[in-house]
């Protein structure tokens, strides 16, 4: 008899990614989003560079770009702390967050998947997009 195992769900996924001069089009990734539909995961981890930005726009307003990078953390967590989008059900804030925007902030297109430990695949996501490997 085969032991009780739960199958993977599927999940979304977008990376977050700051373009310090939207008309030159460079970018860095700083986080990740993931949505599983099913569990009603949304979560977003972001660790942006500073060194790295700078290079990119060395006048980049790094307190404005927390502030508003915070504001997609609070989102994902939903409740009227995160203003009237994070009243919205879980996947009409991964959608709108999601959404295509011409702004510094700018998530990638939409990639899905399918895991059973979503907070793994956040780690993994971060480590494999996002973080620089170690030399």
């Amino acid at each position: 008899m085969r032991p009780n195992v739960r199958a993977p769900d599927s999940y979304d996924y977008a990376v977050i990614r700051v373009v310090p001069r939207v008309e030159r089009g460079e970018f860095i990734n700083v986080g990740v989003i993931v949505s599983c539909e099913k569990t009603g995961y949304l979560k977003a981890v972001i660790e942006p560079d500073d060194a790295r930005l700078r290079a990119l726009d060395p006048g980049i307003d790094l307190d404005t770009l927390r502030r508003h990078l915070d504001a997609i953390q609070r989102i994902c967590e939903g409740g009227p702390d995160a203003g009237p989008i994070g009243l919205l059900p879980q996947r009409a804030r991964f959608h709108w967050l999601t959404a295509k925007r011409s702004a510094i902030i700018q998530t990638s297109a939409v990639h899905m998947g399918r895991c059973g430990d979503m907070d793994a695949i956040v780690e993994h996501l971060m480590d494999r997009m996002v973080r620089i490997a170690p030399e």
